[in-house]
């Protein structure tokens, strides 16, 4: 983790200095992109050149979404960028605005609501520049919650939705698969207490602290730039993988009406591996937020897209492979939180 994790959570509290204080704080740090109206009005202005835009939210909740323990304001700040840019290009937008609302606890340090901003900014700034933060809102609240509203600019050409892949197209993904799934793996192994609890002193003690997947896991790298590629190449059918290849492609095969039939393991690689030597992690972690999409079969793949299997009429599942089931399961935030927070 950055300095910025021990140094946010010293100094005054939110509680101390008040909204305006706390609001003049955050703003002069973030990326303020080129809104006709920005800050300061009950609304912003923004663009829509094509007279259409697409639109997502995400929240991000202490215990469930993210552990103060693992993770330093920076690192929140960056991730709730990431995941709704990835959105954003997953519809073949290019990402043009953001509005964020933060409810904090009155004795949160105003340095944790400057670093998260300084998070938000260098996501922005390293995925999606011209990207800003047109606006948002603060309360208070028992618990940190983070709320993001993302925009994007469709640029004349149509969405790709989830539910256009035909049979014959190409399935392909772009971006990195099972990276953030290990290093949660990693942080709930070593990253613990003795009573099985988030601890920092065990982060860093282990070494799980500057591990290069738990870096991931904090701070995704989603291909935004290969959402637009995708939609120019004429991908029929594009989602966000949020949750876990196999989960959001049981996604994209059940809106479309198709089965998803991946290739032989040992032609899959996603940069660190085949699928056969990543196994359960590469088909069923989250949080890596690359780019699923199918294509007609003639046309190059585009940006980093790599081919990972083909799409067969509907058959008894959502996705196969060599002809046998793959169950579509991935992260699910009721199934899967126990309620334990760091």
């Amino acid at each position: 983790m950055d300095a910025t994790h021990d140094d946010a959570w010293a100094g005054p509290t939110v509680g101390e200095l008040g909204e305006l204080a706390v609001l003049d704080r955050i703003t002069r740090r973030l990326p303020t992109g080129s809104p006709i109206v920005g800050p300061g009005d009950d609304c912003a202005v923004v663009a829509a050149p094509d007279a259409r835009f697409v639109l997502t939210t995400d929240m991000m909740v202490h215990g469930p979404d993210f552990r103060w323990a693992w993770s330093s304001p920076t690192d929140v700040g960056w991730k709730a960028a990431a995941t709704n840019l990835s959105d954003v290009a997953a519809m073949g937008a290019v990402p043009t605005g953001m509005v964020i609302a933060l409810a904090a606890p009155q004795d949160t340090p105003v340095a944790v609501f400057e670093a998260f901003a300084d998070g938000v900014r260098a996501a922005v700034e390293a995925l999606a520049p011209g990207c800003g933060v047109v606006g948002g809102d603060l309360s208070t609240s028992a618990t940190f919650t983070v709320a993001v509203t993302a925009f994007g600019d469709l640029q004349g050409r149509a969405p790709v939705l989830r539910s256009g892949a035909r049979p014959g197209d190409v399935l392909a993904v772009s971006g990195e698969l099972g990276r953030a799934a290990r290093g949660l793996g990693r942080l709930f192994q070593h990253g613990v207490d003795d009573a099985g609890e988030p601890s920092r002193a065990a982060t860093v003690a282990s070494g799980a602290d500057v591990d290069p997947d738990v870096q991931r896991q904090r701070r995704p790298v989603p291909p935004i730039a290969d959402g637009r590629l995708a939609a120019i190449a004429g991908a029929t059918a594009m989602l966000d993988l949020s949750d876990g290849l196999a989960i959001d492609a049981g996604r994209l095969a059940r809106a479309s009406g198709v089965t998803l039939d991946l290739d032989d393991p040992d032609d899959l690689d996603d940069g660190g591996g085949a699928l056969g030597d990543l196994g359960p992690v590469m088909l069923h972690g989250g949080e890596d937020h690359g780019l699923l999409a199918t294509f007609p079969s003639d046309v190059p793949l585009p940006g980093g897209f790599r081919r990972i299997g083909v799409v067969r009429p509907r058959g008894g599942a959502d996705l196969v492979r060599a002809d046998v089931p793959v169950p579509t399961t991935g992260w699910d935030p009721y199934a899967d939180w126990d309620g334990a927070a760091g």
